[in-house]
């Protein structure tokens, strides 16, 4: 039976305390392409046996954190470090693998191929079977790789990634193009890596496969490293429900509602539109009094969500801006 997002997060394997020898390191790492930058002033460190899941929208700079760390572009400014070394050096390389968003093998080899191949690059890879067994690829070995499914492709890059046994593994938005039950099969593949002592940075975009993967979750945008902490921390900063509405009501009748105040209420003539983060929830509309007309009437438009993945970045922009 595969675990759900929730149960992966709340059987995490030990409690995560940080108290652990750093692993990879970025140091002041800014990094532009041209005139564009795509990373500022980065400072971040991975401890050994640590999942940590970079979160952040396409472009935020996950991706080009990857390729620093793994030698494949270079700072503009700052410092990069890989247990303890060059990320170019071969004693690191052997050590560390990466399953990239966007990656290319050659379409005729047939899967057990690839990671025959792949797996005579390291000293010490992991056996045929296991990496087989690991990535869920036992009927499809002797298939030819131009032949999968986007998402059997998926698994097999995934495959190359682990055949070498590394202590490193960076996984680059590893469930892209995966449906529910495959993503939720790859999240338990990731678990059990750390519970071996594996350590594994994940770029993603799922508010929903951070939380239930990650000890730690980065939180960059534009460049930035905006927020961390556990899960748990980063959603009590984005937690609370949102709603929009007009009302016919008077503000201190808006006002004095559950969650709600005069200065989230922006006056629009007679009507009145809240459009603040808060924790307005549904016994705020059983709370409008019974004497309104009616409390359809009184509020005319209402949705309740939780927080989209631009809000959340919105509000821990404007936390961290505050707290500056």
């Amino acid at each position: 039976m595969i675990a759900s997002p929730q149960e992966m997060a709340d059987q995490r394997y030990e409690p995560w305390d940080g108290n652990r020898p750093v692993v990879a390191n970025l140091r002041g790492v800014s990094k532009s392409f041209g005139t564009v930058p795509a990373l500022r002033k980065v400072d971040l460190a991975v401890h050994a046996g640590e999942l940590v899941a970079v979160l952040g929208p396409n472009g935020a700079g996950k991706t080009t954190a990857v390729k620093l760390f793994l030698g494949l572009v270079q700072p503009t400014a700052g410092s990069v470090s890989v247990f303890g070394g060059n990320p170019i050096d071969s004693e690191v390389r052997v050590r560390t693998a990466v399953m990239l968003q966007v990656a290319r093998v050659p379409e005729t080899l047939k899967v057990r191929e690839h990671i025959d191949l792949f797996s005579s690059y390291y000293p010490q890879p992991l056996p045929l079977a296991e990496t087989l067994a690991i990535a869920g690829l036992e009927e499809i070995k002797g298939r030819i790789f131009g032949e999968l499914s986007g998402g059997q492709k998926q698994r097999v890059l995934f495959a190359l990634a682990l055949c070498g046994d590394p202590d490193l593994l960076f996984l680059d938005e590893p469930t892209v193009g995966l449906d529910v039950e495959a993503r939720r099969l790859l999240w338990e593949q990731i678990r059990k890596l750390v519970a071996r002592g594996k350590t594994v940075l994940l770029t993603t975009h799922y508010l929903e496969e951070a939380d239930a993967l990650a000890d730690r979750v980065v939180v960059v945008n534009r460049g930035e490293i905006i927020a961390q902490g556990t899960p748990a921390e980063i959603k009590a900063k984005t937690s609370g429900r949102r709603i929009r509405c007009a009302s016919t009501l008077a503000m201190d009748t808006l006002g004095s509602l559950p969650g709600c105040s005069k200065s989230a209420a922006i006056e629009l003539g007679t009507r009145f539109a809240f459009q603040r983060r808060s924790r307005f929830c549904a016994s705020c509309f059983s709370a409008i009094p019974t004497s309104a007309a009616s409390r359809s009437a009184a509020l005319d438009w209402k949705r309740h969500s939780s927080p989209s993945h631009k809000t959340t970045m919105a509000i821990l922009s404007r936390e961290r801006q505050g707290g500056e």
